[in-house]
């Protein structure tokens, strides 16, 4: 923590969570947000199905790639400059993806788009560290873990809005604007947060061997798989929403919002029950207590879906349950993974962002097409995936003080 974080925030300490919390959910927002409107886009573009996936694919690519870099960066130039760039350059690229007149520029944009939106979440995530003691650390990262849940499942139904009451380029002149407003507002209030004697120098050989670092440490790489992979658990029946809720349960367009409902309810307990918690139990019994929610639901989740008709009434409310044990735990596994390098907190949440949303690319272009056509396949797909997060936790949960 920064000794004189008192200091360097002197308005009320719930303004700087929402700031941060916004920052943070730039990325996933700003992901799904057009999602509604690919149908809409080809036509007008004149574009394929193949086409259409690249703008995705692209956007997830250079998310992935520039969120290696993004903290790091922020320990060596101050976590200010890095986030103020990042926004500068998204609201660019937001205003570019809305004047795209041809299938190659939106792709294009898009790329360049998920290359600065993942510094918001990278470098929010050191800031917090930076600002707060570890109690009041976890009760600010649940706040940002509701946001960054909330944001794929609100995203969509902006997005659609937009869409029908305008055209599809209404959609990205929104993001501009929301990114111009982010800059102006951490223009003037984001103060630096990165204490003097905690910046690293530029050179590449120090970058890399930091880096070498943390993927050699079993400890280091167990915590986050614990942190990170879990969420896709989730996060496939959100990429999987038009074929899970159209096809399987014949759920109209208007009614999807059911789904939603489920999902955000589930993260926003449990981010809330986790923020309560914070400084009156320990990290292990806290995460253990959301990965033996998971557990029951996933368990349960396959056995109705082999034995039981499908149905809504008790379909939605298990994922809504399981998205409420990954935010009970998740914020404090990213504490854990940020505290094992205090003097490269940026470096840590930038590998710990950029092995996440890999995972998430890969669960997107892979793993979703495979099993959305059956229940049973996606019951089955989300409990291993909550699996190989608990495997790893288990890894490591000696190593973790009582």
């Amino acid at each position: 923590m920064n000794p004189e974080a008192s200091r360097l925030w002197r308005a009320p300490r719930w303004a700087l969570s929402v700031m941060l919390a916004c920052l943070g959910m730039l990325g996933p927002f700003s992901i799904d947000t057009y999602l509604p409107a690919f149908s809409g886009i080809a036509a007008a573009l004149q574009a394929t199905p193949v086409q259409m996936q690249q703008t995705l694919s692209a956007y997830l690519l250079g998310f992935a790639v520039m969120n290696l870099f993004h903290g790091a960066l922020s320990d060596c130039f101050g976590r200010r400059p890095v986030v103020l760039i990042g926004l500068a350059v998204f609201t660019g690229a937001s205003l570019g993806c809305a004047l795209a007149s041809s299938i190659g520029e939106l792709v294009f944009w898009r790329t360049v788009q998920g290359m600065s939106a993942g510094a918001g979440i990278v470098v929010s995530r050191a800031i917090i560290r930076d600002m707060f003691p570890p109690s009041e650390a976890q009760r600010v990262m649940s706040q940002v873990t509701l946001f960054f849940g909330v944001a794929p499942a609100i995203a969509p139904i902006v997005g659609g809005f937009l869409f029908v009451h305008a055209d599809w380029h209404s959609i990205f002149w929104f993001l501009t604007a929301v990114g111009g407003a982010l800059f102006v507002s951490n223009w003037r209030l984001l103060p630096e947060t990165l204490h003097k004697d905690l910046v690293q120098p530029f050179h590449v050989g120090t970058l890399m061997r930091g880096y070498w670092r943390l993927c050699s440490s079993p400890k280091f790489m167990m915590l986050v798989l614990a942190s990170g992979i879990p969420f896709n658990g989730m996060f496939l029946y959100v990429l999987a929403t038009p074929v899970f809720l159209g096809e399987h349960l014949q759920f109209a367009p208007t009614e999807f919002f059911w789904f939603f409902l489920c999902t955000i309810g589930g993260i926003m307990a449990g981010a809330w029950v986790s923020g309560r918690l914070a400084g009156k139990m320990s990290a292990k019994r806290q995460i253990m207590r959301g990965f033996r929610i998971m557990v029951a639901v996933s368990l349960l989740n396959v056995a109705l879906n082999l034995f039981v008709p499908l149905s809504a009434w008790w379909a939605l409310p298990l994922i809504g349950l399981f998205s409420f044990g990954w935010a009970l735990m998740v914020p404090v596994v990213t504490l854990l993974v940020l505290d094992q390098v205090p003097e490269r907190r940026g470096m840590a949440s930038s590998l710990q962002a950029c092995i996440g949303s890999a995972a998430n690319g890969l669960v997107a272009g892979v793993l979703v097409p495979l099993v959305m056509h059956s229940t049973v396949a996606l019951a089955v797909a989300s409990a291993v995936l909550m699996a190989v997060g608990l495997v790893a936790w288990y890894g490591v949960r000696r190593t973790i003080p009582a």
